[in-house]
């Protein structure tokens, strides 16, 4: 998991600049322009280290650390200041009200980065009380199911709705799809519901604001039975994915409202997903049988495993959606990836083409088609999982 860091300064350059420059260096960033901006965030956030400026209009760098050594909730991050003022009284100033370390500006990246790895070293790892479903109790939680894709274009959302959609015709029980992917939302289009804004309005909230209350009145109930929350296909509402703990947090009110939640993650593998997916209790990656969507697939197995997943509970779903020579046969792409293909999708373009027209899965609208009888393969494998889990 990424380490998160608070930059508070109100020089946008230098927050623009070291946020930059951090970010390459595989840290999550946060940023305030100002030291009351920063207590708030700070408390919000509770980031890893805060990289705080000393000379700020409203609230001074000192002034920050006092506050957030005050509060049992931030007391413990440590704090790098971050600053020009050079005077050793003004570096005593800042230990004694609770800094960690004290840099002066200009200084070089490098040594920046090794302050910045020096003191994230020194932090304690989180007990399990903070991290991100431990406020919830295991028996509350549904199962768990994340999709996603090392490419866009595969069927991700199409295989969702429909694993969704099957597993609601199996059991008749509470089944939840929720699209994490703001801006590319396809689903609202697809199933004929109009104005999907919740998740955009709980990405742009605070933290506080994302209660389980919320997230509850944000789903809607699709005329198949599936409960869902989708994603804005507005484009200007991908800036959002940078939004980590808002996911964190809506995901985890999720897991306590249905017995099956399939988690749209889309493509590739933004922060958010890196956070949720080892939390689901299995991951579907869905691939095409060509060249290159196996070659990315191979370099997202090994990010997704070097999170902590185990391979066994990944599943890979091959997706030919397409009738062409050009792709491979499941035992060829299994033998390339050196993992085994769990279900095969054989192309049906016209079939979609109609369900998308009906507004409706696969799944639903033409039950006894052979591709709707393949999701319900699937969706049986995951139920015969659940109840052993």
């Amino acid at each position: 998991m990424a380490e998160r860091i608070l930059i508070v300064d109100d020089d946008v350059d230098t927050l623009r600049l070291v946020g930059l420059m951090l970010q390459r260096q595989g840290y999550e960033i946060i940023s305030a322009s100002n030291g009351s901006q920063g207590v708030e965030k700070a408390l919000a956030e509770k980031p890893d280290l805060v990289l705080l400026d000393v000379m700020m209009p409203d609230m001074d760098g000192y002034e920050v650390t006092r506050r957030l050594r005050k509060n049992p909730a931030t007391s413990a991050i440590p704090i790098l200041m971050f600053t020009a003022k050079t005077q050793i009284d003004d570096k005593v100033a800042g230990f004694e009200v609770g800094a960690d370390d004290y840099l002066t500006k200009p200084t070089h990246p490098t040594e920046l980065q090794a302050h910045v790895r020096t003191l994230l070293s020194r932090k304690p790892a989180k007990k399990s009380d903070e991290l991100i479903m431990s406020t919830t109790d295991p028996k509350d939680r549904g199962y768990v199911i994340g999709v996603i894709s090392a490419r866009g274009g595969l069927g991700v959302s199409t295989i969702a709705v429909n694993l969704a959609a099957a597993l609601y015709a199996r059991e008749k029980g509470d089944v939840l799809l929720a699209e994490f992917r703001p801006g590319h939302g396809t689903l609202s289009i697809d199933l004929g519901i109009a104005n999907q804004t919740a998740l955009t309005e709980m990405l742009q909230s605070t933290i506080a604001e994302v209660n389980k209350e919320k997230v509850q009145a944000s789903i809607t109930q699709h005329n198949s039975g599936i409960k869902l929350l989708l994603a804005s296909e507005n484009p200007r509402d991908v800036n959002l994915i940078s939004q980590v703990r808002n996911f964190e947090i809506i995901f985890k009110h999720l897991t306590t409202l249905a017995r099956f939640i399939v988690i749209d993650l889309g493509d590739g593998l933004p922060l958010y997903a890196q956070k949720i997916l080892p939390v689901c209790n299995e991951q579907m990656l869905v691939l095409e049988g060509t060249a290159s969507s196996i070659q990315y697939t191979k370099l997202l197995l090994e990010e997704i495993t070097n999170l902590g997943i185990s391979s066994e509970k990944i599943s890979l779903i091959l997706n030919n959606r397409h009738r062409t020579e050009g792709q491979l046969a499941a035992s060829k792409v299994q033998e390339k990836l050196e993992h085994e293909i769990a279900f095969t999708l054989t192309p049906a373009p016209e079939v979609f083409s109609q369900a998308t027209r009906l507004h409706s899965p696969v799944v639903i609208s033409q039950p006894t088609n052979m591709t709707a009888q393949q999701f319900l393969k699937i969706a049986d494998a995951v139920i015969k999982r659940e109840k052993g889990k």
